[in-house]
């Protein structure tokens, strides 16, 4: 890692489920879809994408299949830390509300747009999509 190079790390509430990521995300932001509503119980999820070489995990996760989407939560608390399938999967989204330093998220991007629910706000300065980018 060079000196200009953030380290990304995070978890799960209890600390259970670990994850560390370097370099910079591949891109980074909001998603309003009812999938990451329902699995969040907020308005929208922070995400942030890694090539999967550049992140380790620790722990067992319980996953889940819902639409497009695999997520993993700890098994132990439930908080929802990561999506994809470790070892098959490219790159991983880091959800942002596990992140150790929450300031290290700057998104720019918002996505499903569409479903954003009236009582939520889109941050200004954010590109919107009312769908999935292409």
């Amino acid at each position: 890692m060079t000196e200009t190079a953030h380290r990304y790390a995070g978890g799960c509430l209890c600390g259970a489920v670990r994850y560390a990521a370097e370099g910079e995300p591949l891109y980074a932001g909001l998603c309003y879809c009812a999938d990451c509503r329902k699995a969040s119980g907020s308005a929208f999820v922070g995400f942030m994408g890694f090539r999967a070489t550049t992140l380790s995990f620790s722990g067992r996760t319980l996953e889940f299949g819902g639409g497009d989407a695999l997520r993993n939560s700890c098994p132990v608390c439930g908080s929802l830390v990561f999506g994809g399938k470790v070892g098959a999967d490219a790159e991983h989204t880091i959800y942002a509300g596990s992140l150790d330093a929450p300031f290290l998220f700057r998104p720019t991007i918002a996505i499903f747009a569409r479903d954003c629910p009236p009582w939520a706000i889109i941050p200004p300065g954010l590109k919107i999509f009312e769908t999935m980018p292409g």
